[in-house]
């Protein structure tokens, strides 16, 4: 595995403002404290609360490195006490509270998931936020099964292809919604049963039709503000409505005949923040219920990749919104 060095290049922007504050930097690499693992980073994953950190948005949570990055995938180099010796030298993907762009990062022992067979690093990288995120929430809080019509909105971003494939690969029917005929076309592609165009069709009728009337069984919500009121109307009886972002705002009216009258369940989360024992307990789940799964039908959908010093041009691409599927940074 070769000497771990004393410093490293990162991403650590001084002060919040656009992309083009994502310049490398150097930093000391960190040391790994009880239960850590220090990775040698191969790739990052890029994510919408990336960009939301860099302008100043969304603070890291308390003891978070202030260097960007949720997902990586790499090398084990160093164990902290606790953490078994015997995992230097695994290759492993791993949710982390921050630091990912970067060459080494620390990671809980107990968050760290083996690199799938056949993956490449790439693709391991894109794994660890959409999946603990998808899992935790239309699964989870959302409580989807075999059987159920679920609608998920943002069809071709990260969450969204990760719900796709997660869907399919239990049997839910998909219900998806995108900004244009062709991000439509990519979703259906992908395995989506319905993609809606919201910029050119009213969802909420489009459920209805798909649906005979009698709804979804979930809805795995990214946009807030006037949304929650239209996912509402689209929710079958006992239906779960799961908030995990707010692009559209982060109020929302709320019609409580609805909400009474089909015994509607109201809920969301978010995950960076969430204590150890609660993603590790998902990432047991992930391990023996989604790994097992993982292959030529279920992997990552990669938009496209970018050096680390090109980080910049990385979050260009997420602002654009023309992506479909996770963007990378490779590392090392």
């Amino acid at each position: 595995m070769g000497a771990v060095p004393a410093t490293m290049v990162a991403i650590d922007p001084a002060e919040a403002g656009g992309p083009e504050v994502l310049v490398p930097v150097e930093r000391p690499v960190p040391e790994p404290g009880p239960d850590e693992v220090l990775i040698r980073v191969a790739a990052a994953g890029v994510n919408r609360p990336d960009v939301m950190q860099r302008r100043g948005l969304y603070p890291p949570p308390p003891g978070a490195p202030s260097v960007p990055g949720l997902e990586v995938a790499g090398t084990i180099v160093a164990t902290g006490t606790g953490a078994a010796r015997e995992m230097a030298g695994e290759t492993v993907c791993a949710l982390v509270a921050g630091g990912g762009y970067a060459e080494y990062v620390l990671a809980h022992a107990d968050i760290c998931l083996p690199v799938p067979p056949s993956f490449a690093m790439v693709e391991a990288a894109a794994l660890p936020e959409t999946f603990f995120t998808v899992w935790a929430n239309l699964f989870g809080l959302g409580r989807a099964r075999g059987g159920d019509t679920v609608l998920v909105h943002g069809g071709t971003s990260g969450i969204g292809t990760t719900a796709i494939l997660l869907g399919k690969a239990f049997g839910l029917t998909l219900i998806v919604t995108a900004g244009s005929a062709d991000k439509c076309a990519r979703a259906l592609e992908i395995g989506a049963a319905h993609a809606i165009d919201y910029r050119e069709e009213d969802f909420v009728a489009r459920v209805a039709e798909i649906t005979g009337g009698r709804g979804v069984a979930a809805v795995l919500d990214m946009v807030g503000g006037d949304y929650v009121a239209r996912n509402l109307a689209c929710l079958a009886e006992d239906g779960r409505h799961v908030s995990i972002a707010m692009q559209r705002g982060a109020n929302a009216e709320i019609p409580l005949w609805p909400l009474m009258a089909k015994r509607l369940v109201l809920t969301g989360s978010t995950l960076r923040a969430r204590p150890v024992a609660f993603k590790a307990a998902l990432a047991d789940e992930l391990r023996r219920d989604v790994w097992p799964k993982l292959g030529p039908a279920l992997r990552p959908v990669i938009d496209s990749t970018f050096p680390l010093a090109r980080a910049a041009d990385a979050h260009r691409r997420m602002e654009g919104g023309e992506h479909v599927g996770k963007i990378v940074l490779e590392v090392g």
